[in-house]
Protein backbone atom coordinates (compact mmCIF):
# COMPACT_ATOMS: atom_id res chain seq x y z
CA UNK A 1 0.00 0.00 0.00
CA UNK A 2 2.81 2.59 0.61
CA UNK A 3 3.93 2.24 -3.04
CA UNK A 4 0.33 2.41 -4.26
CA UNK A 5 -0.12 5.59 -2.22
CA UNK A 6 3.00 7.08 -3.81
CA UNK A 7 1.70 6.36 -7.33
CA UNK A 8 -1.82 7.57 -6.60
CA UNK A 9 -0.55 10.81 -5.08
CA UNK A 10 1.45 11.36 -8.29
CA UNK A 11 -1.75 10.99 -10.31
CA UNK A 12 -0.98 7.50 -11.63
CA UNK A 13 -3.99 5.13 -11.43
CA UNK A 14 -3.55 1.87 -9.55
CA UNK A 15 -5.83 -1.00 -8.66
CA UNK A 16 -5.72 -3.23 -5.60
CA UNK A 17 -6.96 -6.81 -5.89
CA UNK A 18 -8.51 -8.09 -2.69
CA UNK A 19 -11.20 -10.49 -1.51
CA UNK A 20 -14.69 -9.23 -0.78
CA UNK A 21 -14.37 -10.05 2.92
CA UNK A 22 -11.28 -7.82 3.13
CA UNK A 23 -12.87 -4.58 1.88
CA UNK A 24 -12.84 -3.06 5.37
CA UNK A 25 -9.14 -3.76 5.74
CA UNK A 26 -8.28 -2.28 2.33
CA UNK A 27 -10.23 0.89 3.09
CA UNK A 28 -8.61 1.23 6.52
CA UNK A 29 -5.12 0.71 5.09
CA UNK A 30 -5.81 3.26 2.35
CA UNK A 31 -6.95 5.77 4.98
CA UNK A 32 -3.76 5.19 6.96
CA UNK A 33 -1.63 5.77 3.85
CA UNK A 34 -3.41 8.96 2.80
CA UNK A 35 -5.25 7.64 -0.29
CA UNK A 36 -8.78 7.11 1.07
CA UNK A 37 -10.44 6.37 -2.29
CA UNK A 38 -8.08 3.83 -3.84
CA UNK A 39 -9.51 1.57 -6.52
CA UNK A 40 -9.93 -2.13 -5.81
CA UNK A 41 -11.60 -5.14 -7.35
CA UNK A 42 -12.42 -8.55 -5.97
CA UNK A 43 -10.72 -11.84 -6.67
CA UNK A 44 -12.38 -15.12 -5.76
CA UNK A 45 -11.21 -17.41 -2.99
CA UNK A 46 -12.53 -20.49 -4.80
CA UNK A 47 -12.63 -19.97 -8.59
CA UNK A 48 -9.64 -21.67 -10.32
CA UNK A 49 -6.78 -19.29 -11.07
CA UNK A 50 -7.00 -19.04 -14.91
CA UNK A 51 -10.78 -18.49 -14.78
CA UNK A 52 -10.41 -15.90 -12.02
CA UNK A 53 -7.80 -13.96 -14.03
CA UNK A 54 -9.97 -14.05 -17.15
CA UNK A 55 -12.90 -12.66 -15.16
CA UNK A 56 -10.82 -9.81 -13.71
CA UNK A 57 -8.66 -8.90 -16.70
CA UNK A 58 -10.94 -6.28 -18.30
CA UNK A 59 -11.68 -4.63 -14.96
CA UNK A 60 -7.96 -4.44 -14.16
CA UNK A 61 -7.14 -2.87 -17.54
CA UNK A 62 -9.97 -0.38 -17.18
CA UNK A 63 -8.89 0.61 -13.67
CA UNK A 64 -5.27 1.12 -14.78
CA UNK A 65 -6.07 3.19 -17.87
CA UNK A 66 -8.99 5.30 -16.65
CA UNK A 67 -7.80 8.69 -15.26
CA UNK A 68 -8.29 9.31 -11.56
CA UNK A 69 -11.44 11.18 -10.68
CA UNK A 70 -11.40 14.28 -8.51
CA UNK A 71 -12.71 12.19 -5.63
CA UNK A 72 -9.96 9.59 -6.10
CA UNK A 73 -7.33 12.34 -6.09
CA UNK A 74 -8.27 13.39 -2.57
CA UNK A 75 -5.42 13.02 -0.11
CA UNK A 76 -5.07 13.00 3.62
CA UNK A 77 -5.19 10.59 6.50
CA UNK A 78 -8.25 10.06 8.63
CA UNK A 79 -7.50 11.29 12.14
CA UNK A 80 -10.33 10.47 14.53
CA UNK A 81 -11.34 12.93 17.19
CA UNK A 82 -9.52 12.06 20.41
CA UNK A 83 -10.90 14.26 23.20
CA UNK A 84 -8.90 14.20 26.40
CA UNK A 85 -12.04 13.55 28.46
CA UNK A 86 -13.99 10.71 26.89
CA UNK A 87 -16.85 10.42 29.37
CA UNK A 88 -18.34 12.27 32.33
CA UNK A 89 -20.75 10.68 34.76
CA UNK A 90 -20.89 8.27 37.66
CA UNK A 91 -18.47 5.36 38.02
CA UNK A 92 -21.25 2.85 37.31
CA UNK A 93 -22.20 4.77 34.16
CA UNK A 94 -18.54 4.90 33.12
CA UNK A 95 -18.17 1.16 33.50
CA UNK A 96 -21.17 0.63 31.25
CA UNK A 97 -19.83 3.19 28.74
CA UNK A 98 -16.39 1.59 28.46
CA UNK A 99 -17.86 -1.85 27.92
CA UNK A 100 -19.88 -0.77 24.89
CA UNK A 101 -19.49 -2.76 21.68
CA UNK A 102 -20.26 -2.18 17.99
CA UNK A 103 -21.42 -4.70 15.43
CA UNK A 104 -18.83 -5.67 12.82
CA UNK A 105 -20.07 -7.53 9.77
CA UNK A 106 -18.43 -10.24 7.72
CA UNK A 107 -15.97 -11.86 8.33
CA UNK A 108 -16.53 -11.22 12.06
CA UNK A 109 -20.32 -11.09 12.30
CA UNK A 110 -20.28 -10.27 16.00
CA UNK A 111 -20.05 -7.28 18.36
CA UNK A 112 -16.54 -6.00 19.10
CA UNK A 113 -15.54 -3.78 22.04
CA UNK A 114 -15.05 -0.11 21.15
CA UNK A 115 -12.58 0.90 23.88
CA UNK A 116 -11.27 -2.32 25.43
CA UNK A 117 -9.90 -5.77 24.67
CA UNK A 118 -13.33 -7.18 25.49
CA UNK A 119 -12.63 -7.81 29.18
CA UNK A 120 -13.56 -5.51 32.08
CA UNK A 121 -11.10 -2.69 32.77
CA UNK A 122 -10.41 -0.14 35.45
CA UNK A 123 -11.98 3.21 34.59
CA UNK A 124 -9.24 5.76 33.77
CA UNK A 125 -10.38 8.63 35.98
CA UNK A 126 -8.42 11.88 36.21
CA UNK A 127 -7.17 10.89 39.64
CA UNK A 128 -6.03 7.41 38.57
CA UNK A 129 -4.26 8.70 35.48
CA UNK A 130 -2.50 11.41 37.49
CA UNK A 131 -1.32 8.78 39.95
CA UNK A 132 -0.13 6.55 37.10
CA UNK A 133 1.90 9.40 35.58
CA UNK A 134 4.01 9.52 38.74
CA UNK A 135 5.66 6.34 37.46
CA UNK A 136 7.71 8.24 34.87
CA UNK A 137 9.75 11.43 34.62
CA UNK A 138 8.42 12.04 31.10
CA UNK A 139 5.80 14.76 30.68
CA UNK A 140 2.15 13.83 30.04
CA UNK A 141 1.98 15.70 26.72
CA UNK A 142 5.26 14.25 25.44
CA UNK A 143 4.85 12.25 22.24
CA UNK A 144 5.99 8.64 22.23
CA UNK A 145 9.23 8.63 20.22
CA UNK A 146 11.94 6.09 19.56
CA UNK A 147 14.57 6.05 22.28
CA UNK A 148 17.21 4.51 19.97
CA UNK A 149 17.85 4.03 16.25
CA UNK A 150 15.88 1.12 14.77
CA UNK A 151 16.98 -0.76 11.64
CA UNK A 152 14.33 -1.70 9.12
CA UNK A 153 13.40 -5.15 7.87
CA UNK A 154 14.98 -6.42 4.63
CA UNK A 155 12.43 -6.01 1.87
CA UNK A 156 10.00 -4.15 4.13
CA UNK A 157 11.84 -0.91 5.02
CA UNK A 158 10.82 0.85 8.19
CA UNK A 159 14.15 2.10 9.58
CA UNK A 160 13.69 4.75 12.29
CA UNK A 161 15.98 7.27 13.96
CA UNK A 162 16.14 8.09 17.65
CA UNK A 163 13.59 10.84 18.27
CA UNK A 164 11.28 9.86 15.39
CA UNK A 165 7.64 9.78 16.42
CA UNK A 166 6.20 6.28 16.88
CA UNK A 167 3.21 5.46 14.69
CA UNK A 168 0.86 2.89 16.18
CA UNK A 169 -0.36 0.02 14.04
CA UNK A 170 -2.38 -0.34 11.96
CA UNK A 171 -3.67 3.24 11.39
CA UNK A 172 -0.35 5.03 11.92
CA UNK A 173 -1.62 7.22 14.74
CA UNK A 174 0.57 8.92 17.35
CA UNK A 175 0.12 9.07 21.11
CA UNK A 176 1.37 10.90 24.17
CA UNK A 177 2.71 9.63 27.48
CA UNK A 178 -0.67 10.45 29.02
CA UNK A 179 -2.50 8.31 26.46
CA UNK A 180 -0.27 5.36 27.37
CA UNK A 181 -0.90 6.05 31.07
CA UNK A 182 -4.65 5.92 30.43
CA UNK A 183 -4.32 2.47 28.88
CA UNK A 184 -2.05 1.38 31.73
CA UNK A 185 -4.78 2.30 34.19
CA UNK A 186 -7.32 0.36 32.14
CA UNK A 187 -5.04 -2.70 32.12
CA UNK A 188 -4.79 -2.67 35.90
CA UNK A 189 -1.16 -1.53 36.10
CA UNK A 190 0.41 0.19 39.09
CA UNK A 191 2.36 3.45 38.62
CA UNK A 192 5.65 1.56 38.89
CA UNK A 193 4.61 -0.46 35.81
CA UNK A 194 4.40 2.64 33.61
CA UNK A 195 7.99 2.50 32.26
CA UNK A 196 7.36 -0.94 30.74
CA UNK A 197 4.03 0.28 29.34
CA UNK A 198 5.87 3.13 27.60
CA UNK A 199 8.56 0.74 26.34
CA UNK A 200 5.90 -1.56 24.85
CA UNK A 201 4.25 1.51 23.32
CA UNK A 202 7.56 2.29 21.60
CA UNK A 203 7.05 -0.87 19.55
CA UNK A 204 4.01 0.72 17.90
CA UNK A 205 2.05 -2.36 19.03
CA UNK A 206 2.15 -4.31 15.75
CA UNK A 207 -0.83 -6.56 15.21
CA UNK A 208 -1.14 -10.05 13.81
CA UNK A 209 -2.19 -10.83 10.24
CA UNK A 210 -4.29 -13.62 8.72
CA UNK A 211 -2.08 -16.48 9.85
CA UNK A 212 -0.26 -15.00 12.85
CA UNK A 213 -1.45 -15.75 16.35
CA UNK A 214 -0.75 -12.67 18.45
CA UNK A 215 1.92 -11.01 20.53
CA UNK A 216 3.57 -11.38 23.90
CA UNK A 217 6.17 -9.54 25.93
CA UNK A 218 9.11 -10.77 28.00
CA UNK A 219 10.98 -8.56 30.47
CA UNK A 220 14.70 -8.95 31.12
CA UNK A 221 16.65 -7.17 33.85
CA UNK A 222 16.11 -5.90 37.40
CA UNK A 223 12.73 -4.30 36.59
CA UNK A 224 11.03 -7.70 36.65
CA UNK A 225 11.80 -8.26 40.32
CA UNK A 226 11.12 -4.61 41.20
CA UNK A 227 7.48 -4.93 40.13
CA UNK A 228 6.99 -8.58 41.13
CA UNK A 229 6.77 -10.26 37.72
CA UNK A 230 6.83 -14.04 37.52
CA UNK A 231 9.40 -16.09 35.63
CA UNK A 232 8.43 -19.32 37.36
CA UNK A 233 5.68 -21.92 37.18
CA UNK A 234 2.95 -20.88 34.72
CA UNK A 235 4.77 -17.68 33.78
CA UNK A 236 2.69 -17.22 30.62
CA UNK A 237 -0.51 -18.20 32.39
CA UNK A 238 -2.81 -16.57 34.92
CA UNK A 239 -2.34 -15.61 38.55
CA UNK A 240 0.55 -13.15 38.74
CA UNK A 241 -0.88 -9.59 38.92
CA UNK A 242 2.10 -7.91 37.23
CA UNK A 243 2.28 -10.40 34.36
CA UNK A 244 -1.46 -10.19 33.78
CA UNK A 245 -1.65 -6.38 33.79
CA UNK A 246 1.45 -5.91 31.63
CA UNK A 247 0.20 -8.58 29.24
CA UNK A 248 -2.99 -6.59 28.58
CA UNK A 249 -1.11 -3.46 27.59
CA UNK A 250 -0.39 -4.48 24.00
CA UNK A 251 -3.97 -5.33 22.92
CA UNK A 252 -5.43 -2.29 24.71
CA UNK A 253 -2.96 0.11 23.10
CA UNK A 254 -3.39 -1.55 19.70
CA UNK A 255 -7.13 -0.86 19.98
CA UNK A 256 -7.10 2.61 21.50
CA UNK A 257 -3.87 4.09 20.14
CA UNK A 258 -3.51 2.20 16.87
CA UNK A 259 -7.16 1.89 15.87
CA UNK A 260 -7.01 -1.92 15.50
CA UNK A 261 -10.50 -3.42 15.13
CA UNK A 262 -11.01 -7.16 14.87
CA UNK A 263 -12.69 -8.07 11.60
CA UNK A 264 -12.05 -4.62 10.07
CA UNK A 265 -8.30 -4.05 9.97
CA UNK A 266 -7.14 -6.78 12.36
CA UNK A 267 -7.72 -9.95 10.38
CA UNK A 268 -6.43 -13.16 12.00
CA UNK A 269 -8.57 -15.86 10.47
CA UNK A 270 -8.78 -17.85 13.73
CA UNK A 271 -6.32 -16.17 16.15
CA UNK A 272 -5.32 -17.47 19.57
CA UNK A 273 -5.22 -16.45 23.25
CA UNK A 274 -1.97 -14.60 22.46
CA UNK A 275 -4.11 -11.93 20.76
CA UNK A 276 -5.35 -11.03 24.26
CA UNK A 277 -1.76 -10.34 25.27
CA UNK A 278 0.66 -12.12 27.56
CA UNK A 279 3.76 -11.12 29.49
CA UNK A 280 6.40 -12.78 31.63
CA UNK A 281 9.93 -12.27 32.90
CA UNK A 282 12.99 -14.32 32.12
CA UNK A 283 14.70 -16.15 34.97
CA UNK A 284 18.09 -14.45 34.97
CA UNK A 285 19.13 -16.41 38.06
CA UNK A 286 18.48 -19.66 36.18
CA UNK A 287 20.87 -18.91 33.30
CA UNK A 288 23.88 -21.26 33.09
CA UNK A 289 27.35 -19.68 33.35
CA UNK A 290 28.19 -17.72 30.20
CA UNK A 291 24.62 -17.61 28.96
CA UNK A 292 23.42 -14.04 28.45
CA UNK A 293 19.99 -12.71 29.25
CA UNK A 294 17.88 -10.96 26.62
CA UNK A 295 19.23 -7.60 27.76
CA UNK A 296 22.89 -8.50 27.18
CA UNK A 297 22.09 -10.41 23.98
CA UNK A 298 20.69 -7.20 22.55
CA UNK A 299 23.52 -4.85 23.49
CA UNK A 300 22.34 -3.73 26.92
CA UNK A 301 24.08 -4.24 30.24
CA UNK A 302 23.09 -6.91 32.73
CA UNK A 303 21.98 -4.12 35.07
CA UNK A 304 19.66 -2.60 32.44
CA UNK A 305 16.02 -3.56 31.99
CA UNK A 306 14.40 -4.20 28.63
CA UNK A 307 11.21 -5.66 27.19
CA UNK A 308 11.05 -7.78 24.05
CA UNK A 309 7.79 -7.47 22.10
CA UNK A 310 7.41 -10.81 20.33
CA UNK A 311 5.16 -11.99 17.52
CA UNK A 312 3.76 -15.49 17.10
CA UNK A 313 3.61 -16.10 13.33
CA UNK A 314 2.67 -19.79 13.41
CA UNK A 315 1.95 -21.10 16.89
CA UNK A 316 3.32 -23.03 19.86
CA UNK A 317 5.00 -26.41 19.77
CA UNK A 318 5.93 -28.45 22.79
CA UNK A 319 5.02 -31.35 25.05
CA UNK A 320 7.06 -33.65 22.83
CA UNK A 321 8.03 -35.76 25.81
CA UNK A 322 6.84 -36.51 29.33
CA UNK A 323 8.80 -35.04 32.24
CA UNK A 324 9.49 -38.58 33.45
CA UNK A 325 10.80 -39.57 30.04
CA UNK A 326 13.16 -36.61 30.09
CA UNK A 327 14.44 -37.53 33.56
CA UNK A 328 14.99 -41.13 32.45
CA UNK A 329 17.06 -39.86 29.51
CA UNK A 330 19.32 -37.66 31.61
CA UNK A 331 19.59 -39.75 34.80
CA UNK A 332 20.12 -43.23 33.39
CA UNK A 333 19.77 -43.21 29.60
CA UNK A 334 16.52 -45.19 29.55
CA UNK A 335 13.12 -44.77 27.89
CA UNK A 336 11.91 -43.74 24.47
CA UNK A 337 13.95 -40.56 24.34
CA UNK A 338 17.16 -42.48 24.96
CA UNK A 339 16.23 -45.02 22.29
CA UNK A 340 15.61 -42.31 19.69
CA UNK A 341 18.88 -40.55 20.52
CA UNK A 342 20.83 -43.82 20.54
CA UNK A 343 22.14 -43.41 24.10
CA UNK A 344 20.31 -46.28 25.82
CA UNK A 345 21.95 -47.13 29.10
CA UNK A 346 24.23 -44.08 29.07
CA UNK A 347 23.55 -41.44 31.78
CA UNK A 348 23.42 -37.78 30.70
CA UNK A 349 23.96 -35.03 30.02
CA UNK A 350 22.42 -35.52 26.58
CA UNK A 351 21.43 -32.97 23.96
CA UNK A 352 17.65 -33.14 24.30
CA UNK A 353 17.21 -30.71 21.38
CA UNK A 354 17.94 -33.66 19.08
CA UNK A 355 14.67 -35.21 20.25
CA UNK A 356 12.52 -32.25 19.20
CA UNK A 357 14.25 -31.63 15.85
CA UNK A 358 11.84 -33.70 13.73
CA UNK A 359 8.96 -31.44 14.77
CA UNK A 360 10.65 -28.07 14.31
CA UNK A 361 10.60 -28.00 10.50
CA UNK A 362 8.03 -30.70 9.85
CA UNK A 363 5.36 -28.22 8.78
CA UNK A 364 6.85 -24.77 8.35
CA UNK A 365 10.19 -23.05 7.88
CA UNK A 366 11.49 -20.28 10.13
CA UNK A 367 13.24 -19.64 13.44
CA UNK A 368 11.95 -20.28 16.96
CA UNK A 369 11.91 -18.89 20.45
CA UNK A 370 12.53 -21.77 22.86
CA UNK A 371 11.41 -21.40 26.47
CA UNK A 372 13.15 -23.92 28.70
CA UNK A 373 13.32 -24.46 32.43
CA UNK A 374 16.69 -23.81 34.15
CA UNK A 375 17.44 -27.54 34.56
CA UNK A 376 17.11 -28.16 30.83
CA UNK A 377 19.31 -25.13 30.06
CA UNK A 378 21.91 -26.45 32.48
CA UNK A 379 21.91 -29.85 30.77
CA UNK A 380 22.68 -28.15 27.45
CA UNK A 381 25.50 -26.26 29.14
CA UNK A 382 26.91 -29.47 30.67
CA UNK A 383 26.62 -31.17 27.29
CA UNK A 384 28.92 -28.55 25.78
CA UNK A 385 26.87 -25.49 24.78
CA UNK A 386 28.70 -22.81 26.78
CA UNK A 387 26.63 -19.94 25.35
CA UNK A 388 23.23 -19.36 23.78
CA UNK A 389 25.01 -18.49 20.53
CA UNK A 390 26.44 -21.99 20.42
CA UNK A 391 22.91 -23.40 20.69
CA UNK A 392 21.66 -21.03 17.98
CA UNK A 393 24.50 -22.05 15.66
CA UNK A 394 23.77 -25.76 16.21
CA UNK A 395 20.04 -25.37 15.63
CA UNK A 396 20.59 -23.37 12.47
CA UNK A 397 22.93 -25.99 11.02
CA UNK A 398 20.38 -28.70 11.78
CA UNK A 399 17.79 -26.83 9.72
CA UNK A 400 19.61 -27.36 6.41
CA UNK A 401 17.69 -29.44 3.89
CA UNK A 402 17.66 -30.03 0.17
CA UNK A 403 16.04 -27.56 -2.21
CA UNK A 404 13.70 -30.37 -3.24
CA UNK A 405 12.48 -30.69 0.37
CA UNK A 406 12.46 -26.92 0.92
CA UNK A 407 10.14 -26.44 -2.07
CA UNK A 408 7.43 -28.36 -0.22
CA UNK A 409 6.85 -25.48 2.21
CA UNK A 410 4.12 -22.94 1.38
CA UNK A 411 5.60 -19.63 2.51
CA UNK A 412 8.76 -20.07 0.46
CA UNK A 413 6.72 -19.60 -2.72
CA UNK A 414 6.47 -15.98 -1.56
CA UNK A 415 9.94 -15.44 -0.07
CA UNK A 416 11.68 -16.82 -3.19
CA UNK A 417 9.54 -14.64 -5.47
CA UNK A 418 7.90 -17.67 -7.01
CA UNK A 419 11.32 -19.36 -7.24
CA UNK A 420 12.46 -16.65 -9.67
CA UNK A 421 14.59 -14.81 -7.09
CA UNK A 422 18.25 -15.23 -6.25
CA UNK A 423 19.33 -17.73 -3.60
CA UNK A 424 21.60 -15.88 -1.18
CA UNK A 425 24.55 -18.24 -0.71
CA UNK A 426 24.93 -19.49 -4.29
CA UNK A 427 24.07 -16.27 -6.12
CA UNK A 428 21.98 -18.31 -8.55
CA UNK A 429 18.30 -18.28 -9.43
CA UNK A 430 16.41 -20.74 -7.26
CA UNK A 431 15.26 -22.75 -10.30
CA UNK A 432 18.89 -23.22 -11.41
CA UNK A 433 19.83 -25.04 -8.19
CA UNK A 434 20.07 -28.85 -8.17
CA UNK A 435 17.55 -30.73 -6.08
CA UNK A 436 20.17 -31.76 -3.53
CA UNK A 437 21.55 -28.24 -2.92
CA UNK A 438 21.36 -27.52 0.83
CA UNK A 439 19.55 -24.43 2.21
CA UNK A 440 18.66 -23.44 5.81
CA UNK A 441 14.99 -23.71 6.72
CA UNK A 442 15.64 -21.53 9.80
CA UNK A 443 16.58 -18.36 7.90
CA UNK A 444 19.73 -16.74 6.59
CA UNK A 445 21.73 -17.05 9.81
CA UNK A 446 21.47 -18.23 13.44
CA UNK A 447 20.46 -14.79 14.79
CA UNK A 448 16.76 -15.48 14.35
CA UNK A 449 16.63 -17.92 17.27
CA UNK A 450 15.90 -16.89 20.84
CA UNK A 451 16.18 -18.75 24.15
CA UNK A 452 14.28 -17.71 27.26
CA UNK A 453 14.99 -19.50 30.51
CA UNK A 454 12.05 -19.68 32.89
CA UNK A 455 9.14 -21.79 34.09
CA UNK A 456 8.64 -24.33 36.85
CA UNK A 457 10.67 -27.40 37.83
CA UNK A 458 8.94 -30.02 35.70
CA UNK A 459 11.03 -30.75 32.61
CA UNK A 460 9.09 -29.02 29.84
CA UNK A 461 10.12 -26.81 26.94
CA UNK A 462 7.95 -24.81 24.57
CA UNK A 463 8.89 -23.72 21.07
CA UNK A 464 7.10 -20.57 19.90
CA UNK A 465 7.37 -19.70 16.23
CA UNK A 466 9.33 -16.54 15.50
CA UNK A 467 12.51 -15.36 17.12
CA UNK A 468 14.67 -12.28 17.41
CA UNK A 469 15.15 -11.47 13.75
CA UNK A 470 11.88 -10.20 12.27
CA UNK A 471 10.32 -7.70 14.65
CA UNK A 472 6.65 -7.15 13.93
CA UNK A 473 6.83 -9.73 11.17
CA UNK A 474 6.93 -12.46 13.75
CA UNK A 475 10.01 -12.01 15.83
CA UNK A 476 11.01 -9.72 18.65
CA UNK A 477 12.20 -6.15 19.02
CA UNK A 478 13.79 -5.14 22.32
CA UNK A 479 13.09 -1.77 23.97
CA UNK A 480 14.70 -0.08 26.95
CA UNK A 481 12.51 0.17 30.04
CA UNK A 482 15.02 2.39 31.82
CA UNK A 483 14.72 5.06 29.11
CA UNK A 484 11.11 5.56 30.20
CA UNK A 485 11.62 5.77 33.96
Amino acid sequence: MPYIAELEQAGIPTVTIDFEDQDHMVRQTALAEGVPNVRFIHASRTVPGPEDVDAMANSILDALTRPLTEKEREKGRYVPEQPRVLFEGTLDEAEEFYQRAEWVGHPLNAPIAIYTDGSPILIPTEERVAKMLKGTSHKPDELIVYQADRPGFPGFGGARKKGDVVEFHPMNRTATVEKVAINAVMAGCKPEFLPVALAIAESGCPIESTHALGQWAVVSGPFAKEVGMSSGCGMLGCGNPANMAIGRLHPLMARNLGGAIMGVNRMPSISSPFTRGAACAENADGLPPGWKGLNEENGFKKSESVVAVMGVPAGIRGVQHSPGGYRALQKSGHGGMARRLGVKGIPGPHNWLEYILPELWAGREGSYTIIMIPEMARHLYDYGFKSKDAVYEWLWKQSFMSVKQYMNFSWVDLTTNGWMGIERTSGKHWRELPDDYQVPAAGNDPSGFCIIVGGGDEEVAQEISGGRGMGGMGGGRVYSIDAWR
